[in-house]
């Protein structure tokens, strides 16, 4: 049986410690300049806490902005939690970082992609793919994306 490196594993929990860290000196410091989150997350991920409707209008993705109103920024190992406001209604959430698919931050065209894949098959299928994708933020489509997950391993 032979060894390898993960090296796929490994830079997905890099670039999670990275939001981590980014989301850590918001918390403490709050926004700084004009930066600012457009976070997608996966609303199927069993640790996700959203109120019932946002989840009935939002089943499967859903993209939220964390700019001129959010409250409660709380990070911890595995998550955070944060209020939000949807049509002026404050909401508390709590996304797990394994949940988020896209973390970009337009005003420095900076972003990551994490996907998933249901089997092998899906692995061979994006062979293909470049490493570097461009994201389509709303607000600026030259973000710059990261996808790894090619080189993971299920």
């Amino acid at each position: 049986m032979s060894r390898k490196i993960d090296y796929g594993t490994m830079m997905h929990r890099a670039l999670r410690g990275l939001i981590v860290e980014v989301l850590r000196g918001v918390e403490q410091e709050g926004l700084p300049g004009d930066h600012h989150f457009f976070i997608t997350i996966d609303m199927r991920h069993p640790d996700m806490q959203i109120a019932d409707w946002l989840r009935e209008r939002y089943p499967d993705e859903m993209t939220i902005v964390m700019q001129h109103w959010f409250d409660g920024l709380k990070v911890d190992d595995e998550g955070f939690a944060v209020t939000l406001n949807f049509g002026d209604m404050p909401e508390p959430l709590y996304v797990p970082f394994d949940a988020i698919r896209t973390f970009v931050d337009p005003s420095v065209e900076f972003g990551l992609r994490f996907e998933t894949h249901e089997s092998d098959e899906d692995d061979e299928d994006e062979d293909e793919a470049p490493m570097h994708q461009n994201a389509e933020p709303e607000a600026r489509p030259e973000a710059e994306v990261v996808s790894l997950d090619k080189f993971r391993k299920s």
